[in-house]
């Protein structure tokens, strides 16, 4: 459990000015894509609640966000450059050109306005460019390291501060990152009310390969239960010819829900199937199922075991082997017999999104502070005893 925060004086409880940096694939908007456009729509909506003003910069279409946009920004290149040979794709033009405009606007239009960055971009002009702005910046990685950052990173590319969703992901970035606070992600508890189980085995999210729902209708139906399916199908070729065969009497896909209607239904499944054949950063889905209190049996994959805890005494769902369907299939009544009541008991104990809010407030005020975070040895709740102090 964190340690209690400290009192905060009035110049560390003032509301701050936070400009976000978002993703540029998708937007942050109901119904969320995936878990990084989910985190950052439910931290600005928490920061705000809590009295901030918080300017996000996203994908076109988000919600809430500023006009400037970080992709689809209106920039075209002009037919003499469409017909060079040697021209990048246009796509890649238009996300490198809407960063840069962002970011220019950040150093002119709302310079005098914010007081710190929270880059959640997976672009590399924030990291490259955080040393012209004329505010600190904290960069969340969300994400293993790509040749995209590290490039950035080993030009001279920095940021104020660095936090990772996982001990895993920080300890990824190691080579570049010398020192990331680790700062897991939250659910919010209201959202994700403890629901009534009773129903079948669900799996959740973006269906696409790397996600691989396949693997989860092979265990379900190895196990001998129906298998019910929710998120958007991503990727058409994938869901012809490994999720549409195995559609019928052991499975069934519901399309692409989103708020209430999405906790609902994790919250009326028995179980939750993760099956991730990548190391997934984080696993934002277990944290969403346990926090309805639906056990969750996930392959071990990435940060995953840091979710569900399943090697201490308050479990929130069983952790099998990568890859191994007929683990997960002989799991499954473990997770079962699991009390939801526990289940959902351990997702609060340290996967709440009032202690996540709290833990990226207190770096956010260290940043705007000019107090150093993220150093060797320091503790998040050091850090809050140094800004209460400042």
């Amino acid at each position: 459990m964190p340690r209690s925060t400290p009192t905060p004086t009035a110049a560390s409880a003032r509301r701050l000015t936070v400009a976000v940096l978002g993703p540029s694939r998708f937007p942050v908007a109901e119904p969320y894509v995936g878990g990084l456009e989910s985190f950052v729509g439910g931290l600005v909506e928490a920061l705000r609640a809590r009295g901030h003003r918080v300017l996000l910069f996203a994908a076109a279409g988000s919600t809430g966000a500023q006009p400037e946009v970080l992709a689809g920004g209106g920039w075209e290149p002009d037919e003499l450059s469409r017909q060079d040979p040697s021209m990048p794709a246009a796509a890649f033009l238009r996300e490198h050109q809407a960063h840069l405009a962002v970011l220019n606007a950040l150093r002119t239009t709302y310079a005098g306005e914010v007081d710190v960055v929270h880059n959640n971009s997976l672009h590399h002009l924030p990291l490259t460019l955080a040393t012209t702005l004329p505010f600190p910046t904290v960069t969340t990685l969300h994400t293993p390291p790509t040749p995209w950052l590290t490039a950035a990173l080993a030009a001279g590319g920095s940021s104020h501060a660095f936090t990772a969703v996982s001990r895993f992901t920080a300890r990824q970035w190691a080579p570049w990152v010398s020192s990331a606070d680790v700062v897991h992600n939250g659910v919010d508890p209201a959202r994700w009310s403890l629901g009534p189980g009773g129903g079948g085995l669900l799996w959740f999210g973006r269906l696409v390969p790397e996600k691989a729902p396949h693997l989860a209708m092979d265990a379900a139906a190895r196990a001998g239960h129906h298998l019910d399916l929710v998120g958007p199908a991503l990727d058409e070729e994938y869901f012809a010819t490994q999720i549409a065969p195995r559609l019928g009497r052991d499975a069934t896909w519901h399309g692409h829900l989103g708020g209430r209607d999405l906790a609902a239904a994790v919250g009326r499944a028995a179980a939750v199937l993760v099956t991730p054949v990548w190391d997934e950063p984080f696993g934002l889905v277990a944290a969403e199922a346990a926090m309805c209190g639906t056990p969750v049996v996930a392959f071990d994959r990435g940060g995953i075991s840091e979710v569900l805890r399943s090697n201490v005494g308050d479990p929130a769902g069983v952790v099998v082997r990568a890859d191994d369907v007929a683990a997960m299939a002989a799991a499954v009544p473990a997770a079962l017999a699991l009390d939801r009541a526990a289940v959902r008991a351990a997702a609060l104990s340290h996967l709440s999104a009032q202690t996540m809010v709290t833990r990226y407030e207190t770096v956010l005020r260290a940043a705007a502070a000019g107090v150093p975070v993220g150093l060797p040895g320091r503790s998040v709740t050091a850090v809050q005893d140094r800004v209460a102090a400042s």
